[in-house]
């Protein structure tokens, strides 16, 4: 059995691994090759992250979804390359939001340039992307375009915060399918899609990969409170102290407004406060981590694993659908 990436994607079909990692390096090239400009600057600046890797979970999703198809169509890797190139574009734009200096290792765009470039930058890629799906035809197309509504909408909406009635947990959850389940869906769409597969099996890889892109981003939510830093790759409490309302927070302050715990009201009072002091934020993480709330964002992340796992019961045994499986176990296990 082999483990691709970093999201613990188990192949155990030997040739299934050989025309995977093939996939993904024709993925890798095309990435490059639609990064050039005959700009320079635009060059450097959309090949930054391009060098700079990535997990390329969402190509490698798409190729294992191109299984339940003709693999080999035509179609699969280039739209394997305009999945990447979307997010790609997302990154660029969201580390102009959050003022990240570091994306991948390397200075982000923003800060290495400056603003101006990168939303620039991910409006080429925007157009790159676009480019390429055009040749693939009017369905892809319309994939495409609902998915960046989709993105848009769930950014717009985590700015906003949830509407006055809105369960802020409900809010979270919608927040994370549009902004990250929604490419990830169109990953297994557009994999099935170009593959030639049934319509039935089209949607249910789609809805697989959203479904196991929210459980990644909430498995996420909660190792940025349990972890030690080196499964998550970042700084435990880093959402904490930017003030992002994750979901451990969010169960915590269910219950703290729901039983009226005294000890709850004061680690919410402590969350409330100034969490740039390094002292205050290992005592909010300590506080958390000792807390049943983590344990239920621990359960919520699982039970969106176990629902993907369970949409792709209709699929015939294959060794796609058996790592497909697998990465289900996987996202249960990183919130251990």
């Amino acid at each position: 059995m082999t483990v691709m990436g970093p999201f613990g994607v188990s192949v155990r079909d030997p040739a299934l691994e050989a025309e995977v990692q093939a996939g993904l390096s024709a993925v890798e090239a095309g990435l490059v090759e639609a990064t050039k400009s005959d700009v320079p600057l635009i060059t450097e600046a959309a090949q930054h992250l391009v060098r700079a890797g990535g997990k390329r979970f969402r190509p490698l999703l798409l190729l294992l979804a191109a299984r339940f198809g003709d693999a080999h169509a035509p179609g699969v890797v280039p739209s394997a390359v305009v999945v990447e190139l979307t997010h790609l574009a997302t990154l660029y734009h969201d580390d102009i939001m959050d003022e990240a200096e570091v994306r991948r290792g390397v200075p982000s765009v923003n800060a290495r340039w400056d603003n101006s470039v990168a939303v620039l930058t991910g409006d080429f890629l925007f157009s790159r992307a676009s480019t390429i799906v055009a040749e693939l035809g009017a369905p892809a197309v319309r994939v495409q375009a609902e998915a960046f509504e989709r993105l848009v909408t769930g950014q717009i909406q985590e700015t906003q915060g949830p509407p006055p009635g809105q369960d802020p947990i409900a809010h979270h959850l919608e927040v994370v399918a549009g902004k990250t389940g929604s490419l990830i869906a169109v990953a297994g769409r557009m994999g099935a899609l170009m593959a030639g597969a049934p319509e039935a099996t089209i949607e249910l890889l789609a809805r697989y990969g959203e479904l196991i892109g929210v459980a990644f981003q909430l498995a996420d939510d909660v190792l940025d409170i349990a972890s030690d830093g080196t499964e998550s790759g970042k700084t435990p409490g880093t959402d904490l102290r930017e003030g992002v309302a994750t979901l451990p927070v969010l169960r915590l302050r269910e219950l703290a407004e729901r039983e009226g715990a005294a000890a709850d009201r004061e680690l919410v009072a402590l969350l409330d406060g100034d969490l740039t002091d390094d002292g205050r934020l290992a005592e909010a993480l300590a506080g958390l981590r000792g807390h049943r709330a983590l344990d239920l964002a621990r359960a919520d992340a699982r039970a969106f694993a176990e629902r993907a796992g369970q949409t792709l019961e209709p699929l015939p045994e294959a060794p796609a659908k058996a790592a497909l499986l697998d990465l289900c176990t996987s996202v249960s296990d990183r919130t251990h």
